[in-house]
């Protein structure tokens, strides 16, 4: 049976989508746009929005009882790929020792015109 994963320190599901979804070990997150929680809304620039996503990608594993550490795949999507740089930048700051496998691409558009979207699978347990 799988386990619907909801948390308040992550933004909520805006449509008809669950923050993340958990079946046995596995632990997919829905794609994490980046919102600042204090705030409600997007930080500027590349880095403070890459930082935010993968803030709320971290809160929604915590409620599931995994980290950063248990993600296997994450896919990240930008707006432009002339953010890759400074995207990666961030992003290698959340995790240590061997990274997760990943996918980057460059989409026509986000939701809410969000400069990065980034999603997690994971191994729990």
């Amino acid at each position: 049976m799988k386990e619907i994963i909801a948390t308040e320190k992550a933004p909520g599901a805006i449509g008809p989508y669950s923050q993340a979804v958990k079946k046995g070990n596995l632990l997919i997150t829905s794609g994490q746009l980046p919102i600042d929680m204090e705030t409600g809304a997007f930080p500027e620039g590349i880095e403070a929005q890459t930082k935010a996503s993968l803030t709320n990608c971290r809160s929604i594993l915590e409620a599931a009882g995994a980290s950063m550490a248990d993600v296997i795949k994450t896919t990240v999507f930008l707006s432009d790929m002339n953010n890759f740089a400074a995207m990666n930048g961030v992003y290698k700051t959340f995790f240590e020792g061997d990274y997760p496998a990943r996918s980057a691409v460059e989409v026509a558009r986000l939701p809410k015109d969000a400069l990065v979207e980034i999603e997690c699978i994971a191994v729990v347990g």
